[in-house]
């Protein structure tokens, strides 16, 4: 399942970076049991879903009913049993009951798939940026054959951008069975982006205090460079109404539901475990509640603000794309019928073609195959849709710009430090809890951060094959939004109903100094619960109705993605995605129960030996 987002979800990481991080530093220089916990006081940045942004009209309304109904409630909680438990999220989970240690043990598996492929975008912002400084940029134009008699033709069937991304970025294949070898530029560009990583989270906080803080800062002066570059572009007005205008007939559709959901999972980092162990370092006595509503707000509120430069440049790219296709029928019209030059304007095309029509009929049904249908929506439908996208329709939208390579360097940086930042905390929801195992806790940082950081990247060089972008979707659909469902179920219903909300209760008042509104406890024992199991099974129903899974491969030959089932292999690797993560908190269960009933059977064994003697 996809989010519905890409770029917006980046954005709006910053604000909560900034705030937990100067909260956990504040607090975060006390040891527990013989670990220097600076590692943990780096704020998570949450990863952000890797499609386009989808906030728009019809998107608004369960984004908001599922922030307000989940999120911030569920915030709430995790922040809470951090700051109780004073362990990170498989420490936590097993305090509360030995039997829940696979859920802290799922968040980890959830985070090990995204940093095995989030990487991979800020190699492809490091590609763009490195094409950046060049007097045209790459994608602006298509390259000439190697005759040096036209364009190539696949760009021609293509535009550009798409050439220069599928092409030139990826080199990708026809199809997922197609195979072929390591994109050289790509693995320098994803050695390089997990070298930084490395650096940034080498020595915990230490190396990693003034890297947040950039990154979680100076975005912001480029998304407001590029809100006043936006909104006076043409057309922009355009992109935005489309954001604001509603769509009904979404919320009918069950998947936009699912994908607002996870989008707030992503958004506020519910489900990985990094939010419990940034709050286990907090003061017993810190008002986590003010944290949760605050830092939560802010979160959408920076989402919308970054939604809204962005649809003011889908809203100019969308309008460029219509209005050149308005040209090239009035040019189809004038020629074909001997019209003044100045008689059609782009203002009265469909007013002539509905004259003409009536009037030539014959004539007019000759050109029926030439007319293109212009739609100003379809434009805007089609700048939102697509894994990858975010390179494609922004290049697009950044070539036809003024200065348009300065444009394109501010971008991609942003990108990059977005992207960065949010590796910090995608790498730090596994090395975490991770730490609390005896074994590990005896490693140096280096020694284990680099070792992790090493791992990922050899097995995200496979995403820089040929046939790595199928990959890549594959991991970017099914790889958590099904995993984070079923986590966060899990801990609602284990506060609940296991610890118990008055337990649950007395806790926060004794640190907090009062007991959570009827609010908090409404959501955590009813409302999100249903609504999260409703979800769940939506998800499956959907996954099951749905046929056979699909992907977009790309066919160069008409230059352009078309739909495609998956192999048997890759219907297996995805069945195994869906179950790996969330088979922990059962298998755990299983294991855990095994143990005791032993170690329940030996001591019966020796209290017996012990009476018979």
């Amino acid at each position: 399942m996809q989010s519905g987002w890409e770029t917006c979800g980046a954005f709006h990481t910053s604000v909560k970076c900034t705030v937990e991080s100067m909260a956990q530093r504040l607090t975060g220089n006390r040891k527990r049991e013989g670990i220097d916990l600076q590692q943990r006081s780096l704020a998570r940045i949450e990863p952000g879903t890797l499609q386009l942004c989808g906030m728009r009209g019809g998107f608004l309304i369960p984004y908001f009913l599922m922030l307000f109904l989940e999120g911030v409630p569920l915030f709430y909680m995790e922040l809470a049993i951090g700051q109780k438990m004073r362990l990170g999220s498989i420490g936590a989970w097993s305090a509360i009951s030995p039997y829940l240690g696979g859920v802290g043990l799922a968040s980890v598996v959830t985070s090990l798939y995204l940093c095995l492929y989030y990487n991979v975008i800020n190699a492809w912002s490091f590609w763009y940026l490195f094409h950046s400084f060049q007097s045209v940029l790459p994608w602006a134009e298509c390259p000439i054959n190697s005759n040096r008699t036209a364009p190539i033709e696949e760009c021609q069937r293509a535009t550009p951008t798409q050439y220069f991304f599928y092409r030139e970025t990826l080199d990708i294949s026809s199809s997922i069975e197609e195979n072929g070898g390591i994109h050289t530029g790509q693995a320098l560009c994803l050695l390089l982006a997990w070298v930084i990583t490395y650096l940034f989270i080498v020595q915990g906080v230490k190396s990693t205090g003034k890297a947040v803080y950039f990154t979680a800062t100076f975005p912001y002066v480029v998304l407001f460079i590029y809100l006043i570059r936006g909104v006076t572009l043409h057309g922009a007005i355009n992109g935005v109404k489309y954001m604001f205008t509603p769509k009904m007939e979404q919320l009918a559709n069950p998947t936009t539901w699912i994908n607002a959901a996870t989008q707030i999972f992503f958004s506020l980092g519910l489900g990985f475990g990094s939010l419990i162990a940034f709050a286990s370092y907090n003061q017993y006595n810190n008002n986590f509640e003010r944290q949760a509503i605050i830092v939560s707000l802010i979160n959408s509120g920076t989402s919308i603000f970054a939604s809204i430069v962005t649809f003011a440049i889908y809203g100019f790219k969308a309008t460029i794309n219509y209005e050149d296709c308005l040209e090239r029928t009035r040019l189809l019209l004038l020629n074909a019928f001997s019209l003044a030059e100045d008689s059609i304007t782009l203002d009265n095309v469909f007013e002539w073609i509905e004259k003409l029509n009536t009037t030539y009929p014959q004539q007019f049904a000759e050109l029926a195959n030439k007319l293109e249908n212009c739609d100003l929506e379809s434009e805007l439908d089609t700048a939102v849709e697509g894994t990858g996208l975010a390179f494609i329709v922004y290049s697009e939208a950044i070539k036809n710009m003024p200065l348009s390579q300065l444009w394109s360097v501010l971008y991609f940086i942003m990108l990059l430090l977005l992207g960065m930042g949010s590796m910090l905390g995608n790498i730090t929801a596994i090395i975490t809890p991770l730490r609390d195992f005896k074994v590990i806790s005896r490693m140096s940082n280096e020694m284990f951060n680099g070792l992790v950081c090493l791992f990922c990247l050899l097995l995200g060089l496979g995403f820089t094959t040929t046939s790595g972008n199928y990959w890549f979707t594959m991991f970017n659909d099914y790889g958590a939004t099904f995993s984070l469902l079923f986590i966060v179920l899990i801990e609602v219903i284990t506060v609940s109903y296991i610890y118990g909300i008055r337990r649950f209760e007395k806790d926060i008042e004794d640190m907090i100094g009062h007991r959570p509104h009827w609010f908090w406890k409404i959501m955590w024992a009813g409302v999100s619960p249903l609504l999260l199991i409703t979800l769940f099974i939506f998800y499956i129903v959907n996954y099951i109705q749905g046929g056979t899974p699909t992907y977009q491969a790309w066919n160069k030959e008409l230059g352009k993605s078309v739909v495609t089932e998956y192999p048997v292999f890759g219907q297996v690797f995805i069945g195994l995605l869906l179950v790996s993560s969330v088979s922990c908190v059962p298998l755990t269960a299983l294991y855990v129960y095994c143990r005791k009933r032993k170690h329940g059977h030996h001591k019966r064994q020796r209290t017996v030996s012990t009476v018979s003697a």
